[in-house]
């Protein structure tokens, strides 16, 4: 055999990262389940053995894109949790960063997380499951800044983190519902000042977008 027909023989390889890209775009402009096998495989040019090989199953690539996805566009949000801003700043910068991120016109509109898998067929209940973990992972770094709030003295003590925490998520979901429906940036921003409104403790508002 000719090292030519051996070439040709071999299943083309695509980039990890490009490949994940593509599946989250995909996942994210159509959900799981309106997202085939046969979506993905011609979207990055490759034959279903390739996919296999390179990401495990539609759920194994679905879990794997998800995750790249939020690693990308939740960094800046949960360093400024994580950083020295005062939690009012932070949760502004955390609520306006989503909004850009929901509304930017070169993405999908919507959250991939946020509002994904919420309906689903029974055989796809550990999707969903994947997905409402993710969900929760966020009301959790929310309730770990909340509580750092308390013992900085910027929320008062005996403050209910869980149900702030819950209630500032549930606006993020909200705004994506209504980012898929069309809602515009400047529309969204003002849902987050009204949220802020809201916040129980000491505020240091900055300029939108600063971090």
């Amino acid at each position: 055999m000719s090292e030519l027909t051996r070439k040709r023989g071999r299943p083309r390889m695509l980039d990890r990262e490009a490949g994940l890209e593509i599946a989250a775009r995909l996942f994210w402009q159509h959900g799981y389940e309106g997202t085939s096998i046969a979506d993905l495989t011609q979207a990055m040019g490759i034959t279903p053995p390739s996919l296999y090989a390179a990401f495990g199953s539609k759920e194994d690539l679905y879990r794997q894109a998800l995750d790249h996805t939020i690693e990308r566009e939740g960094k800046s949000r949960s360093e400024a949790l994580q950083g020295a801003m005062s939690a009012y700043d932070a949760l502004a910068f955390y609520l306006r960063d989503v909004v850009q991120g929901i509304t930017d016109p070169g993405k999908p509109r919507g959250c991939i997380v946020s509002t994904a898998v919420l309906q689903h067929a029974k055989e796809n209940e550990s999707v969903a499951t994947v997905v409402a973990a993710r969900r929760e992972a966020s009301i959790q770094a929310l309730k770990t800044r909340f509580q750092r709030a308390i013992d900085e003295g910027e929320l008062p003590t005996g403050t209910d983190i869980d149900g702030l925490a819950r209630f500032y998520a549930a606006v993020v979901q909200g705004m994506s519902a209504q980012a898929c429906d069309g809602a515009c940036t400047e529309r969204l921003m003002q849902v987050v000042d009204t949220a802020l409104s809201a916040w129980p403790g000491t505020r240091h508002p900055g300029p939108r977008g600063a971090v």
